[in-house]
């Protein structure tokens, strides 16, 4: 049984006792529950108008203009299509000097299925964390900059890596965001997520007559079958944590014409960025195996990568403490933990953390079918979401205030990166 099957949408989380402790003070803890409070009707507003215009990656047109537009009216410094089309990025500097905490908000939907993966629980949530902080840092008068980036193009478009290559994340000390799953709606999850390369696969042959002349053919779908079917087999000798799955493309298909061109689409995931270097070779012998078959020349291109997610240890403690202390458990297991991101990214360029939230969901209904688009636009979610972004910015918060805390964090992602590249040299 899964976590997911333990709740459905109108069930009533049990009472807990708090079992953390906020690391603030208390009365900028209250700030910060208070303000994201205070947004409660806005918020709800903007998700069910960013869930009921559903956009594609890098399409996020209708999402940039509202989100933009509310966070002008929020007192925050907008620039519009900031770096990309439908990127954009919100900033609010109280004081002079303090550091810089960043924050993102996803946007785009899914081909044919809407905000499946709660984009829009996850935008909503970069716009609570973001103005929590601001009116933490008016209330309080803390000197620092709160930056909230709308991310386009997370699902299959890598947004945050040509952000990161353009420059959007120079400007932070650490980076937060969050991402809903299947689970009970008082609870959170700090796992981490698979790094994913992606593969573009073109067959080419040679067309004949399917029944006249079948001999003078070469066929691209045959090879591309051929390839699919050894990634199947494969698949036994891999990693239980590997995921390998494609799928077909083609054009000009006729049942009595040889195919003379396929197309293939293939995601490679493992729990490291070492990992999936390691098996990518492997996958393409599959590819070149089906051309072997069928006398078909093969064309395999990079349709890009992203990272696994590292979640930020001493950023992860303190967010730990604070979610358990008012709203429910941490595990490490459940969230998205199978899945990928372009935060991965983020992760390795600086200190960031992606916790993944519960919300209620039908049977059979996590990330990625119809019945999630529903979910992610429930009230349940909703309290979720606002939940999650009163923890998280109490986290960025102390970025900003607490400088031991922040050289822990700094001393963590250090610690990482040694380990990553010591990891990375295992394969080259």
């Amino acid at each position: 049984m899964s976590q997911a099957d333990l709740w459905r949408p109108g069930d009533k989380p049990e009472p807990r006792a708090p079992q953390g402790k906020v690391t603030l003070p208390p009365e900028v803890w209250k700030t910060i529950k208070e303000g994201v409070d205070g947004l409660d009707k806005e918020l709800r507003e903007l998700s069910l108008d960013i869930s009921a215009h559903p956009e594609l990656k890098f399409e996020e047109h209708h999402a940039h203009d509202v989100m933009t537009e509310f966070m002008s009216k929020k007192g925050f410094e907008v620039k519009k299509h900031h770096l990309m089309d439908t990127a954009w990025e919100a900033k609010y500097t109280h004081g002079k000097g303090g550091r810089t905490i960043g924050v993102n908000s996803e946007m785009d939907a899914l081909p044919g299925v809407g905000h499946a993966c709660g984009h829009n629980l996850i935008a909503i949530a970069g716009v609570a964390v973001a103005c929590a902080i601001k009116d933490t840092f008016v209330k309080h008068n803390i000197s620092g900059t709160v930056v909230l980036l709308g991310t386009p193009g997370e699902e299959g478009g890598g947004g945050k890596v040509i952000l990161i290559k353009k420059g959007a994340y120079e400007v932070m000390d650490a980076c937060l965001m969050c991402h809903p799953a299947p689970g009970p709606p008082l609870s959170a999850s700090l796992s981490g997520c698979l790094a994913i390369q992606r593969l573009i696969v073109e067959y080419h042959g040679h067309t004949a007559h399917a029944a006249l002349s079948p001999w003078e053919g070469q066929n691209a779908l045959d090879a591309a079958v051929s390839a699919y079917n050894s990634i199947a087999l494969l698949r036994q000798q891999v990693k239980p944590s590997h995921r390998i799955h494609g799928i077909f493309e083609g054009k000009d298909w006729a049942a009595n014409i040889i195919p003379d061109y396929a197309k293939m689409f293939w995601y490679v995931r493992g729990e490291t960025w070492a990992d999936v270097q390691a098996l990518v070779p492997r996958v393409k012998n599959c590819f070149e195996a089906g051309a072997l078959a069928t006398g078909c020349r093969v064309e395999v291109n990079d349709g890009g990568s992203t990272f696994d997610l590292r979640q930020n240890k001493g950023l992860g403690d303190d967010f730990k403490q604070v979610f358990e202390s008012d709203f429910g458990p941490i595990d490490y297991e459940w969230g998205i933990k199978s899945a990928s991101t372009d935060f991965g990214n983020v992760t390795y360029a600086l200190p960031a953390l992606h916790p993944g939230f519960g919300i209620p969901t039908e049977p059979q209904g996590g990330n990625h079918t119809r019945a999630f688009t529903k979910s992610a636009a429930s009230p349940e979610a909703h309290i979720a979401t606002l939940n999650i972004s009163k923890a998280l910015a109490a986290t960025g918060v102390r970025v900003v205030t607490d400088d031991q805390f922040f050289a822990e964090v700094r001393n963590t992602f250090e610690a990482d990166c040694r380990l990553r590249e010591t990891a990375e040299k295992t394969v080259q």
